[in-house]
């Protein structure tokens, strides 16, 4: 299927030439998919009625709200998407001082495992193509009609397990004839698959690569993730320093603090040693517990001391604020609920 949404300027134009249509027409259709943020071809009025019509054939790809919950503590915004084919994502808005942040899904469920994540319980359904990704972006600045400053790709699914549709949203999503975000404020989250880790580190954006790390050494990081059985620590680092070397763009390590699992003071010394030299810095997450597993999140000064000894140590520390922890805030919590109500018998009338 032809997805309008998806292809970039200069595919764009090839496919107007190629529907008989004059190339200069790509430029107001990419402008009222991006910019404008529309969802039919009725509402690009600078186009005549017979051009609409024929590009009636070609379905735009547009995600349909499903739920949003708004959290009492600081205003977080989750989103619940439905797909075409009726599969759901979630998204999450996040308000700073710098601006809107959204964080997107890459697909639909995760195959990666990670134990400490609620995404991954049901495995993975399928990639979501790049007009899905950004429309996450799309439907969130259209409803609150505030602009999103920032992205990360850090909600449900591997970014890496879906490279060739990653790369083309970020270009998408990056363009200036677009919404014209800035490269530097998006950042792309990986448990570390290491092959695409280098073809990124070609492919000559200027985004930030955040490694799910979780672990001080091998044998911890085997326990909380499955992809460490196949690349070693060593082989990650090495794949983030070239990614430094050929970008100049700084390192981010995700460290979620599990209680008596990875938060000891050893293991901060530890993690220390194995990044020291690395231009990096770490983000802290206190683990958000989810009701499938049994982790639970490191007291305050656990946390505290884990991040002083890592600074005592010359490293750049933040501990990750919890955003909209009253409304399910961890990857992959919302979609899960609402799977389980739809799944759960529904009363018919005259029943209960």
């Amino acid at each position: 299927m032809t997805d309008v949404k998806s292809m970039t300027m200069e595919e764009l134009k090839e496919f107007m030439t190629k529907i008989g249509e004059k190339p200069f027409r790509a430029k107001q259709i990419y402008a009222w998919l991006h910019q404008q943020l529309v969802t039919s071809w009725d509402e690009m009025t600078n186009l005549s009625k017979s051009l609409r019509e024929k590009l009636s054939a070609y379905p735009i790809t547009a995600l349909t709200q499903a739920d949003v919950r708004i959290s009492k503590i600081d205003g977080t915004r989750k989103y619940l998407f439905r797909l075409e084919d009726g599969n759901v994502i979630e998204s999450v808005l996040m308000r700073y001082h710098h601006g809107n942040s959204v964080c997107i899904s890459s697909q639909v469920g995760c195959r990666m495992g990670c134990r400490f994540c609620a995404s991954t319980i049901g495995g993975l359904t399928r990639c979501l193509k790049p007009s899905e990704m950004l429309d996450q972006i799309y439907r969130i600045q259209a409803d609150t009609g505030e602009r999103v400053a920032n992205v990360v790709v850090m909600g449900t699914g591997e970014p890496m397990d879906n490279y060739d549709n990653l790369v083309r949203f970020v270009r998408i999503l990056t363009d200036e004839n677009g919404l014209g975000i800035s490269q530097r404020n998006v950042t792309v989250s990986t448990c570390g698959i290491v092959p695409k880790m280098y073809d990124l580190a070609e492919e000559k954006l200027q985004i930030t690569l955040a490694l799910s790390l979780h672990a001080p050494n091998d044998e911890k990081r085997q326990e909380l993730m499955p992809i460490a059985n196949k690349y070693s620590m060593d082989e990650v680092l090495d794949a983030c320093r070239n990614y430094f070397d050929k970008t100049g763009r700084r390192i981010t390590f995700e460290y979620s603090l599990v209680a008596g699992v990875n938060d000891s003071e050893e293991d901060a010394r530890q993690l220390a040693g194995r990044i020291k030299g690395i231009n990096c810095h770490v983000n802290l997450i206190p683990v958000n517990p989810i009701k499938e597993r049994d982790y639970v999140q490191s007291g305050q000064k656990a946390i505290q001391d884990f991040k002083n000894l890592l600074e005592k140590n010359g490293i750049n520390v933040t501990i990750r604020r919890e955003m909209g922890r009253d409304i399910g805030g961890a990857c992959g919590q919302l979609r899960r609920s609402y799977k389980e109500a739809s799944a759960a018998p529904q009363c018919t009338e005259g029943e209960g």
